[in-house]
């Protein structure tokens, strides 16, 4: 017996349909890469993907066809959001950090036919045009008068003048819901990036559990604030879950200082905010020198890498913003843990709620998860045991665009290439990327727990932990520092810093001082770069 219920697809245009007609009036506020601050409505934002998917049909662009962009977070960005997979194309969010080489390939493995872009990324379009056949049309993100008149690339046409050409009479498309609706490339840091390929479904299913109570817990009530990029697995959904709830949005446009994101933050009343360490980092930088505070906002989450103790300290005791710390890839869509505390916690002392919001959290509805040994077996939930993370659940991959790197899975479950415990209550604790846990006399050191307690010296502004080769123990843990501006530590200082902290063994046996550390595209800390760096370097003899 079958139930008795309408059956409707789940699909990405009901989102903007149900956000235009029940939050119609909520705000849109973009800072534009023009630098001034653009405001409208929902009900604006829906009208206009209606005119971006009648212009996709005027380029007789097919159906499931790419459509790329290289852009910041923004009103231009989230209409292409909804006009292209709406209209049943293929959103396709290239990364822009990432080199022109990488960025030629990846939009000729996708096979992309019409390439927006920012006025920002011109000399980067201007780099791989040349390079990327399948891309036969250009479009600036621009007004008219702002068009560049000797780009150097053929046929270039301004957004407003594509869009501006079209009604907005145009009614949304059905279709089976499991059709491609968006792609990201993975990094790459070893061989060529792989591309996740999410549905209609399993979008909308993620902007669902996203928006939970004890996920991200969006309302019509919340202004948010996604820093983390519309590049970077679809700004881990926001642009979904906030048309789901009718939150207010705030886009930070290209502007990710410390002092202009505060800006932001206060001019727009921000009272949720999404980003990275590095980018919380400068925010944090910015507000302390000048005794800032905020007024509003009340909560961040805070993923793409672990986020050090350090910060999410100085976010709750100072500031009284609640860290919500996050886990997930861009093989998940990419959420796959989020950090808060139940009912029976909420009697423990600070201390002890703090150890609990160290950790990744707890598997949202829809992911399942699972530590196993090296030979495949389950194993206990005791938050001490550690092993490689499995996952599986409907918004995560079971192959990669193109079949590329064979199938992924394990029996059904996604090796996540993270080492996690997992404890009593399912809160699971990332202690290292699988490459990069160090081995030490035969037992493992967490890098992130090393990195960890060196960030909380007042002194250092970043840090990274990598095993060094070592004639006896196997490997040893050296830490790499970069130094706040105008302070000095030593490495005798540092090392003493760790007594008291962690066990002896797993103290690093020496500082390397550096500029900088290598980044990623995403902001993650490069350690493969970074043992390229330290490739002729010697552990002191003692």
């Amino acid at each position: 017996m079958l139930g008795l219920m309408q059956s409707q697809p789940l699909m990405i245009s009901s989102l903007i349909e149900f956000a235009e007609r029940h939050h119609g009036d909520a705000e849109i506020v973009s800072r534009r890469v023009e630098g001034d601050i653009h405001r409208y409505t929902y009900k604006d934002s829906a009208r206009r993907a209606r005119q971006v998917a009648k212009a996709l049909d005027g380029l007789k662009l097919g159906f499931s066809d790419r459509v790329a962009t290289l852009a910041w977070n923004g009103y231009r960005h989230f209409e292409l959001y909804y006009g292209v997979s709406g209209s049943g194309r293929v959103l396709h969010t290239i990364n822009p950090r990432l080199h022109p080489d990488q960025i030629a390939w990846i939009a000729n493995h996708a096979e992309d036919q019409v390439l927006c872009f920012d006025l920002s990324f011109l000399p980067l379009v201007q780099a791989v045009h040349g390079r990327c056949p399948t891309i036969k049309h250009y479009i600036a993100m621009c007004d008219a008068d702002k068009l560049p008149q000797d780009s150097g690339i053929p046929n270039l046409i301004s957004y407003e003048s594509w869009i501006g050409a079209q009604s907005s009479d145009y009614k949304w498309p059905s279709f089976d819901e499991n059709t491609a609706s968006s792609m990201c490339y993975t990094s790459g840091t070893t061989g060529n990036p792989k591309a996740a390929l999410y549905s209609h479904r399993s979008s909308t299913l993620h902007a669902y559990a996203a928006a939970l109570p004890d996920v991200m817990c969006l309302s019509a009530r919340d202004a948010v604030l996604p820093v983390v990029p519309m590049f970077h697995v679809n700004a881990w959904g926001i642009p979904y879950s906030a048309a789901l709830t009718g939150a207010k949005l705030v886009f930070p446009g290209p502007a990710l200082d410390g002092k202009s994101v505060y800006e932001l933050i206060e001019a727009e009343k921000v009272t949720y905010a999404a980003g990275v360490p590095t980018v919380w980092q400068m925010l944090l930088g910015h507000l302390k020198p000048a005794g800032l505070k905020f007024s509003t906002l009340r909560r961040t989450v805070i993923g793409g890498s672990a986020c050090p103790p350090a910060m999410i300290q100085a976010f709750n005791d100072d500031y009284g913003v609640e860290v919500l710390h996050a886990w997930g890839m861009t093989e998940m869509s990419p959420l796959g843990t989020l950090c808060t505390l139940k009912n029976k916690h909420d009697a423990l002392p600070a201390e002890e709620k703090m150890k609990i919001r160290l950790k990744q959290g707890r598997a949202i509805y829809g992911v399942d998860m699972k530590i196993v040994s090296e030979d495949g077996k389950e194993l206990p939930w005791d938050g001490k045991t550690f092993g490689d993370l499995y996952v599986k659940g409907p918004w995560i991959v079971r192959e990669y665009f193109k079949g590329e790197g064979g199938d992924p899975l394990i029996d059904g479950w996604f090796p996540t290439g993270d080492v996690a415990t997992i404890d009593a209550d399912g809160y699971m604790q990332i202690t290292d990327r699988s490459k990069d846990v160090i081995k030490s006399g035969g037992e493992w050191i967490s890098s992130i727990d090393v990195e960890n307690i060196a960030v909380a010296h007042p002194a250092v502004a970043m840090a990274a932990c990598i095993g060094i080769a070592h004639p006896k123990w196997d490997e040893r843990p050296v830490l790499v520092v970069v130094k706040k501006p105008n302070t000095e530590v030593t490495r005798e200082e540092l090392i003493k810093f760790y007594e008291g902290k962690t066990a002896k063994w797993q103290i690093p046996d020496d500082v390397v001082f550096v500029d900088a550390i290598p980044l990623g595209a995403t902001g993650k800390i490069l350690k493969t770069r970074l043992r390229e760096m330290l490739k002729d370097y010697k552990l002191p003899t003692l």
